[in-house]
């Protein structure tokens, strides 16, 4: 009898279960289709993003390696071409790549005040990452070494000279060639001296400002 009326209560149990299951489905089913359906389309767009990003980058790689073939094969002007269609049209990081090999081409052919100007234009563009932005200052400068003053080498890099700078060795040596080629022997010396200091210098470019030390010291100029 007791068992009876233990299979009797675990009947009952179920078919109210199932009830509270039918009236569930009843009331929430609409909410539970919905959210099903969102995760499908959810993880579907998540996996057609990921093609789409893929192949637009695979795109802008190819193009970008392209230009740079031309140019390694002399017709800068054809992969300058092709680099201003990347500047405009290029995927992710492309189109600031482009935009730096453009300047970088610029100066190999010689128009150095436009190579400059576009190195300039990276370097004030907040939209471009910071270490991007600087090594467009450093190459402008560089390209001001033989056609600009100290003035404006310095307003460029003056400010990665510091001494926790990543691009501080660069920096320096390019302050000191450039007050070295203006005559200012005893500000070329300083910004050579922080580099033969600094025991993190590269030693090539330590072995450079050395040489210009040596140099200066042989002429008499700097007090």
């Amino acid at each position: 009898m007791v068992d009876q009326n233990d299979s009797f209560i675990r009947e009952v149990n179920e078919e109210l279960r199932s009830d509270q299951v039918r009236n569930a489905w009843k009331r929430y089913s609409r909410f539970i289709i919905a959210f099903a359906v969102l995760i499908i389309l959810g993880t579907a767009g998540h996996r057609l993003w990921n093609h789409w990003d893929t192949t637009q980058a695979s795109d802008a790689g190819d193009k970008f390696i392209a230009a740079l073939t031309l140019a390694e094969q002399g017709k800068r002007d054809e992969a300058e071409a092709a680099l201003k269609v990347l500047e405009q049209d290029g995927y992710g990081a492309y189109d600031i790549l482009a935009r730096f090999r453009i300047a970088a081409l610029q100066a190999e052919k010689g128009e150095l005040a436009a190579a400059v100007e576009a190195f300039r234009g990276i370097a004030a563009d907040t939209s471009v990452p910071e270490a991007v932005r600087d090594a467009a200052k450093q190459r402008a400068a560089w390209i001001l070494v033989d056609t600009g003053t100290y003035d404006e080498i310095s307003a460029l890099v003056e400010v990665m000279a510091t001494p926790t700078h990543s691009m501080r060795h660069s920096a320096r040596e390019v302050l000191g060639l450039a007050a070295y080629k203006a005559g200012d022997m005893t500000r070329a010396r300083e910004w050579l001296e922080q580099i033969t200091e600094d025991t993190e210098t590269p030693r090539n470019v330590g072995s450079r400002a050395q040489m210009l030390l040596d140099n200066i010291t042989a002429s008499g100029k700097a007090s």
